[in-house]
């Protein structure tokens, strides 16, 4: 069970924080689907005390997506300490320290899971940011930073120590990005070492994975990251295979289309309608997916920057994929 302040979810299913896709209209989306808790995209500490205007506007949130937390990110204590105080001022309901990002222009700058190579100072690093403020701080990490330093225990042990409330575990390296299996069996060891909930990020891309997840390592709850990109319904999938033993949800061409515009709008809502629509076609291709004549509409799409003719168009097309299964 995860306990933040008085926050009590039990199996709790999260988004991950991920750049460029987990701004307010997605994390609303997900929400909507049965996700517990959602996260910002990762924020740069050196932006936000150098008050830079692009990256403190990825700090707003808005009640509806509540539970939410801002994730920041940093190899600079006084740099994270001030990200953490002006994050809180956002009012969210937690604060995530990410030290698991294994891109190279972050961990260049020594933060990420470059943090991982020196578990003293993140345990210095964390603690400062968790003595500055007075919301809950979790940290997101991975095993190690590459197969022949895998620290993750001592890691746990050390996160705990610096006030962490919960710790959420990406099960690869540093090294192995997203190559590979992830290693799940770390997460039942990380729970023996630790009394803080522990939550299980990595492979995770099906409702089935969810479940598997939960009945294998006992995590306290699961995070869900590009699973949940053009297939936000895996939340409430899993919540039904977890509470009835199976999906009942039906994921035709109208819940895909129909979400897809209902991203949309509610992007249009926060950022404005060229912006928005601009931005939206990354999602088209997971939208989409597997949809009949799908790869047509998509380049159709990228002819608009208004919503509009994206909805007929849109609209249109579910009609003609209802008419196909008819005819089929």
């Amino acid at each position: 069970m995860i306990k933040i302040n008085s926050l009590e979810i039990r199996k709790a299913i999260l988004l991950a924080p991920m750049e460029d896709v987990t701004d307010i209209s997605f994390r609303l989306v997900c929400r909507e689907l049965g996700a517990d808790i959602v996260y910002t995209e990762f924020v740069n500490s050196e932006g936000l005390v150098r008050a830079n205007e692009k990256t403190h506007k990825k700090l707003k949130i808005i009640e509806e997506e509540r539970p939410v937390g801002i994730q920041i990110y940093g190899a600079n204590i006084d740099s994270m300490v001030g990200a953490g105080k002006i994050a809180e001022a956002e009012n969210p309901d937690l604060i995530d320290i990410n030290a698991g990002c294994w891109v190279k222009n972050v961990v260049g700058c020594g933060a990420g899971s470059a943090l991982l190579k020196d578990p003293p100072y993140m345990q210095q690093l964390v603690k400062a940011v968790v003595d500055s403020t007075s919301l809950p701080i979790t940290v997101k990490t991975r095993l190690g930073w590459d197969e022949k330093s895998i620290q993750i225990l001592e890691v746990a042990k050390r996160m705990e120590d610096a006030g962490a409330v919960a710790l959420t575990v990406h099960c690869r390296t540093r090294k192995a990005g997203h190559k590979g299996e992830a290693d799940w069996s770390w997460i039942t060891q990380i729970k023996e070492v630790v009394n803080i909930p522990v939550i299980l990020n990595g492979n995770v891309l099906t409702a089935q994975d969810v479940k598997n997840a939960f009945d294998e390592t006992g995590a306290d709850g699961i995070m869900i990251a590009r699973g949940a990109i053009g297939n936000p319904w895996i939340f409430k999938e899993a919540k039904e295979l977890l509470s009835v033993g199976k999906i009942t949800t039906v994921v035709d061409e109208e819940l895909r289309i129909k979400t897809c515009l209902r991203h949309l709008y509610l992007a249009i809502e926060v950022k404005g309608e060229k912006r928005a629509v601009l931005e939206h076609r990354k999602f088209y291709t997971g939208y989409l997916k597997s949809l009949y004549n799908a790869s047509k509409v998509r380049s159709e799409l990228m002819m608009y920057v208004e919503y509009a003719p994206v909805e007929e168009l849109l609209l249109n097309y579910l009609s003609e994929l209802k008419n196909h299964t008819l005819t089929v």
